[in-house]
């Protein structure tokens, strides 16, 4: 235990590990004050493109937490930031949030929907057959395709809704192109975050509460990983996987006992 208290930094998931839905999770108050008491470095990366990190965080701030945006890393920002490396100046055709498009913004990525060097697709509540049309058009017209995450489903107040995998997935079958995923369990995603936080794989834990995305971007990347079965994941559910977490906890509030 005192091996992962003794990290410099944590990089941590957000829904099933922070909260759900507008509930704040046990023990995550202590754990957040014990990081900023201590003076950690500390990011919460979210697979979601819909929010910018001003807007998470003013959601934690309504559920008591206060932490400034600075520590947030979204998906959206991933996906800029790669594409920004891949062709500088590049223009996009978007069906998703304006998180997502602000993202692209600050990275000089401008709208275009005539011949786009890209079409990107990340969370909304805006999907329409005519963006669809028009996405289809531009891909088979050799635009690539670039999707924020692969999650299928995502949860929300009201329930279960379709997530970008979902989304993008009638894309990749009217066109037979397969989009590239930004997002975990791309480690890519994961790199990007001790970037922000400058440190060292060895010198951070990672903390997810989904096998099939948290954990394996937090072994391809080389950090020690850590499992917290408060959100979609049980104790049994973890042996249908090739692979384990280094470690495993009920919750958030285990890591400071």
């Amino acid at each position: 235990m005192n091996e992962i208290l003794n990290k410099k930094g944590f990089i941590s998931d957000m829904d099933g590990v922070i909260y759900h839905g507008n509930r704040i999770l046990d023990g995550v108050a202590d754990f957040v004050k014990w990081l900023q008491d201590n003076d950690k470095e500390f990011v919460f990366l979210t697979n979601s493109s819909e929010r910018t990190p001003h807007e998470l965080s003013m959601k934690l701030a309504r559920m008591g937490l206060d932490v400034d945006a600075d520590h947030f890393y979204t998906s959206a920002m991933a996906t800029a930031e790669f594409l920004s490396t891949q062709k500088p100046n590049c223009t996009a055709y978007v069906i998703g949030e304006a998180a997502l498009t602000k993202a692209l913004y600050d990275h000089k990525i401008y709208m275009n929907d005539v011949n786009p060097d890209y079409v990107v697709v990340g969370e909304t509540r805006t999907y329409s057959f005519e963006k669809l049309e028009k996405a289809i058009n531009l891909v088979r017209a050799g635009a690539k395709l670039i999707g924020t995450n692969p999650d299928i489903t995502g949860p929300t107040e009201k329930g279960i809704m379709p997530a970008t995998g979902a989304l993008i997935a009638p894309i990749e079958i009217a066109t037979g192109k397969k989009a590239y995923f930004v997002g975990k369990p791309n480690p890519l995603m994961l790199r990007h975050g001790l970037k922000k936080i400058n440190c060292h794989s060895e010198e951070i834990a990672f903390i997810g509460d989904r096998m099939d995305t948290d954990i394996i971007a937090g072994i391809e990347s080389n950090v020690d990983t850590v499992l917290v079965l408060s959100g979609v994941t049980s104790l049994e559910d973890i042996d249908l996987f090739p692979y384990r977490p280094k470690y495993i906890f009920k919750g958030i509030w285990e890591l400071l006992k």
